[in-house]
């Protein structure tokens, strides 16, 4: 397995793990010292109907976030470490809700392209 595809997979298990759904797909890019994530289909059909009222959707958003920033903070950011080989130093995550689209930006200490 290429190591975008793993860190695919750590990213969907992560997120399955905790939502009891990960997203139907991901796009992983790698620049310089960062993992660049885009993650389609992620919200669960309960998500979706809370998300139909403007008071839910911002519920959503901010559950999503700050549970996506809390969990990264785990045992998980040593198998992404362990994966990329270099120290994990800042995560960026952000959702647009009405359009199920997550992002996440792994800032790691040094260049992961290699």
């Amino acid at each position: 397995m290429n190591k975008a595809a793993a860190f695919n997979e750590l990213i969907r298990k992560v997120r399955k793990d905790l939502f009891s759904k990960g997203p139907e797909r991901i796009h992983t890019t790698f620049v310089d010292n960062m993992v660049i994530c885009m993650l389609y289909g992620n919200m669960t059909p309960t998500e979706k109907f809370i998300a139909s009222d403007p008071a839910g959707k911002d519920m959503v958003h901010a559950a999503r976030t700050k549970m996506i920033q809390r969990a990264y903070m785990t045992d998980f950011t040593e198998q992404l470490e362990e994966l990329m080989g270099t120290r994990l130093v800042h995560l960026f995550a952000d959702m647009k809700v009405e359009e199920d689209i997550a992002m996440s930006v792994f800032v790691f200490e040094d260049n992961v392209q290699k």
